[in-house]
C-alpha cells in the first residue's frame, strides 16, 4: 500500500473512532455520569491520542525534525496548516470578537483568509523552491550574512513568543472549567503537558501528523454545537442561513434595550462610578489611603465577629493587592475608569449588531469622528491581518514539508478550504449567541440565573461577572461583563445544549491552542538551536546534538511561556494579532523583495526590517495599557490617526519598505551570484 492510501486509511479510521467516541459520551450523559468526569474524559483521551502520534513520530534526523522529511502531500499539509493556524484565537476568541464587536470584527475574517491570497502568490512556491528549514535560513542566505540572519532570529522569536503566550492562556482556560480546578495557574501547567508531548520527541514529524489529527477534532468541535443551535433557534441546520433569519430578531431586541428604563439608569450608575474614580484620580495620596484604612477596618472587624476563615483570609488578600504607590493606583484606577465608560454606553457599550462601523457619518461631530475611526481602524486591521498572515514564520515553515513546489502551492489551496469552514461559521454563530443572550439571560431574575454565568465566573471573573448595579434583582445587559475569550466555549451551556457539545467545544478549543502551540514551541526552538547555535555559533555541530538542543530549548520556551499567560497579560485576541503587526512589520518586506527584487542588499534588509520592527514595537508600547504599565510609561497616550494599538503594523511596514528600498539604492547593489539565486526562485519549477 502506498503512502498516501496508508494515510487516507489511517485518518478514516481515526475520524470513524472519534465519532463512536462522542456517541459513547452521549450515552454516559444519559446514564447519568457525573459532568465533572465526562469533561475529564474528554480531556485526557485526546491527550493520550496526541501523545501516542507523538512517540510513535519521535526522530533526531534533522530532516525529519524540521521541515517532516519533506514528504507531506498538499492535502495532509493543508489539514496541518488549517489546525496551526486555527488557534485559540480563531477557536475561541473570534466569534466572541464578532459578538462584542459586530461588523467591526469582520475584519479579522477578511484579513485573515486574505493572508493567505498573498501567501500562495508572493512566498510559499518561492520558499520551498529555496528548500531550507527556517525563515532565518532564507534571510541569511537571500541577504548574505549573520546579520540579517541574527535580526530575523531575533523577530521570530519574539513574535513566535507573544503568540504562543496567547495559545497557553487559552490552554489554561479550557483546562481549568473543563477539570474544575480552583487554580487558573494550575490549569495552565496541566495543559502544557499536552503541548510538550506533541512537540517535543519528533519535532515537525510528529506535530505535523498530530496537527491532522487535531484539526478533525476542531473543526467537528466548532461546526457540529452551531449545527445544533441553529436547528434549536429556526429549525434550519445551516447557521450562515439561520443567523440572516435571527438577525432582524436581535436589531429589535436591540432597540428595545436601547429604550429600557432600567438599563438607562444602569448607564447613568455607571457614569457616576465613573466620576468616583475621576476624583480619587485627581486625589490619589488620599484615596490610596483611604481605601487601606477601610481595607483594614474589615479585616480588623471580621476578626473581632470570629468571622469564617476563609472571609478573613479574603479579607487579607483584597488588602494585600492594593497599589503600593500612588503612581500605581492613578494607573489602575484609570484603567477601570475607561472600562466603566466603555460600558456606560447603549447595550454595554456594543455597537449595533448590523451597523457597519461605530458611530454616524450624518450624526453629531462626535459620532461622525467615531464613524471615521472605527472604519480607519477596520482597514489598517485587515491590512495587517493581511501581511502579518505573509509573515509568519510558524506557517511560512509548513510550505517547507511539501514533496515539490507544485505541492507547497496546492497545500495552501487545500488550507484556505480548510480555514473557511470555520471563519464563515463564526459570524453566523455571533448572531445566534446574542440573540440567545438578549431575549432568554437579559432581563433574568438574579436569583434565576443560569448555572454557566456562575460556573465560568470561578473560572476567571474577569472574564465574566455580574453585579445588580441599580438593585432591582433583574439583570440588565449593562451590569453583564463578557469577555470575547469564554463565549465559544461557554456556548452549549448559554443555550441549553447537552454537556456533551461542551466537552465537544473544550476539546476543540484544547486541540486549536495545542496545534498552534505545537508549531510556534517547534520555531522558536529551531530558531535557537539551527539559526543561532548550528549556523552562528558551532557550524560543525553534528545533526543528533542539534536536534537534542531543540528539544530542551523547546522546553525551556514552553515553561517560560506558561509564566507570562499565567499572569493574564492581555486578552487572547490582542496578542494573537499583535504577533501578526510584529511579523508583518519584520518579514513581509524582506521576503517580498528579497524575491521580486533583485536590487535589495544587506544593509537594506537590515535598515527595513529594524526600523519595521522598532516603529511596530514602540507604538505597541507607547499606546497600549498593559504595556504602558509594563514599561513604567506615564505620558498621555497619543494614537496616530486614532488608530489602536493592535493595528501597529499599519505603520511598520511602509517604514520596512522605504527602508530596505532606500538604503539598497544608497548601498552597493548584491553581487553576481545573489542575483541568479533571486532569478531561480522567481521561476519555480513545478516538479
Amino acid at each position: 500500500m502506498s503512502f498516501r492510501r496508508r494515510l487516507h486509511a489511517l485518518y478514516l479510521g481515526y475520524t470513524v473512532c472519534f465519532l463512536l467516541f462522542l456517541l459513547g459520551m452521549g450515552l454516559l450523559e444519559r446514564w447519568g455520569v457525573a459532568h465533572q468526569y465526562i469533561g475529564f474524559i474528554f480531556l485526557a483521551a485526546p491527550l493520550v491520542i496526541y501523545a501516542v502520534v507523538g512517540v510513535l513520530g519521535r526522530t533526531t534526523d534533522p530532516s525529519e525534525y524540521y521541515v517532516a522529511g519533506r514528504r507531506v502531500p498538499a492535502l495532509y499539509n493543508g489539514m496541518a496548516v488549517g489546525a496551526d493556524w486555527l488557534s485559540a484565537a480563531s477557536f475561541i476568541g473570534l466569534a466572541g470578537t464578532l459578538y462584542l464587536s459586530g461588523y467591526g470584527g469582520l475584519a479579522f475574517v477578511m484579513g485573515w483568509t486574505g493572508g493567505f491570497v498573498l501567501v500562495a502568490l508572493l512566498l510559499a512556491p518561492y520558499l520551498r523552491k529555496f528548500g531550507q528549514f527556517t525563515i532565518p535560513d532564507f534571510l541569511g542566505t537571500r541577504y548574505q550574512g549573520q546579520l540579517p540572519r541574527f535580526i530575523g532570529l531575533v523577530a521570530t522569536i519574539l513574535c513566535s513568543f507573544v503568540y504562543v503566550v496567547a495559545q497557553i492562556y487559552g490552554v489554561g482556560l479550557i483546562t481549568t472549567r473543563l477539570t474544575s480546578i480552583a487554580s487558573f495557574e494550575i490549569g495552565i501547567f496541566l495543559g502544557l503537558g499536552g503541548v510538550l508531548v506533541c512537540s517535543f520527541l519528533g519535532g515537525m514529524r510528529a506535530i505535523t501528523w498530530t496537527q491532522v489529527a487535531q484539526y478533525i477534532v476542531l473543526i467537528f468541535a466548532y461546526l457540529v454545537p452551531v449545527i445544533w443551535l441553529s436547528v434549536n433557534q429556526t429549525g434550519v441546520p445551516v447557521p450562515q442561513w439561520a443567523s440572516s433569519l435571527q438577525l432582524p430578531a436581535v436589531s429589535q431586541a436591540e432597540a428595545r434595550l436601547e429604550a429600557d428604563p432600567g438599563e438607562q439608569e444602569v448607564i447613568r450608575l455607571l457614569r457616576d462610578q465613573a466620576r468616583v474614580l475621576e476624583y480619587k484620580i485627581a486625589h490619589a495620596d488620599t484615596a490610596l489611603q483611604a481605601d487601606r484604612d477601610k481595607a483594614w477596618r474589615e479585616v480588623e472587624a471580621l476578626k473581632r465577629s470570629r468571622a469564617p476563615q476563609y472571609e478573613i483570609q479574603a479579607a487579607e488578600r483584597a488588602l494585600a493587592q492594593l497599589p503600593a504607590t500612588s503612581a500605581q493606583a492613578m494607573a489602575q484606577w484609570k484603567t477601570e475608569r475607561d472600562d466603566l465608560l466603555a460600558r456606560a454606553r447603549p447595550l454595554g457599550g456594543m455597537p449595533e449588531h448590523a451597523a457597519q462601523f461605530d458611530g454616524n457619518p450624518d450624526g453629531t461631530p462626535a459620532e461622525q469622528a467615531r464613524y471615521d475611526a472605527s472604519r480607519r481602524n477596520f482597514l489598517a486591521l485587515v491590512f495587517c491581518l493581511m501581511v502579518g498572515t505573509a509573515g509568519l514564520p510558524h506557517i511560512l515553515m509548513r510550505f517547507y514539508t511539501t514533496p515539490s513546489v507544485r505541492e507547497a502551492r496546492a497545500s495552501v489551496g487545500w488550507s484556505l478550504l480548510f480555514i473557511v469552514l470555520l471563519y464563515m461559521t463564526a459570524p453566523a454563530l455571533a448572531v445566534l449567541i446574542k440573540y440567545q443572550i438578549f431575549t432568554h439571560v437579559v432581563g433574568t431574575r438574579f436569583d434565576a440565573l443560569p448555572a454557566w454565568i456562575a460556573n465560568w465566573s470561578r473560572v476567571d471573573p474577569s472574564l465574566l461577572s455580574v453585579s445588580d448595579i441599580n438593585h432591582d434583582g433583574v439583570l440588565q445587559l449593562g451590569e453583564l461583563h463578557i469577555g470575547s475569550d469564554i463565549l465559544v466555549l461557554a456556548m452549549p451551556e448559554i443555550a441549553g445544549l447537552p454537556y456533551v457539545l461542551t466537552g465537544l467545544v473544550a476539546a476543540g478549543g484544547l486541540a486549536a491552542a495545542l496545534s498552534t502551540a505545537d508549531g510556534l514551541l517547534l520555531t522558536i526552538s529551531n530558531a535557537l538551536s539551527h539559526d543561532f547555535y548550528y549556523r552562528m555559533v558551532s557550524p560543525r555541530a553534528i545533526s543528533s546534538r542539534r536536534v537534542m538542543l531543540s528539544k530542551l530549548l523547546l522546553l525551556l520556551v514552553a515553561l517560560c511561556a506558561a509564566w507570562v499567560a499565567s499572569q493574564k497579560p492581555a486578552n487572547i485576541l490582542f496578542l494573537v494579532s499583535a504577533a501578526f503587526s510584529l511579523a508583518a512589520s519584520a518579514f513581509f518586506p524582506a521576503l517580498v523583495l528579497g524575491v521580486f527584487w533583485k536590487r535589495a542588499n544587506r544593509w537594506g534588509a537590515v535598515a527595513g526590517m529594524l526600523s519595521g520592527l522598532g516603529v511596530t514595537f514602540w507604538y505597541m508600547v507607547t499606546t497600549h495599557p498593559w504595556l504602558r504599565g509594563l514599561f513604567g510609561i506615564r505620558s498621555p497616550v497619543q494614537l496616530w490617526w486614532d488608530i489602536d494599538p493592535i493595528s501597529a503594523g499599519v505603520f511598520g511596514v511602509p517604514v520596512g519598505f522605504a527602508g530596505i528600498i532606500l538604503v539598497s539604492l544608497l548601498t552597493p547593489p548584491p553581487p553576481p551570484e545573489v542575483r541568479e539565486f533571486v532569478e531561480r526562485l522567481r521561476y519555480p519549477r513545478y516538479d
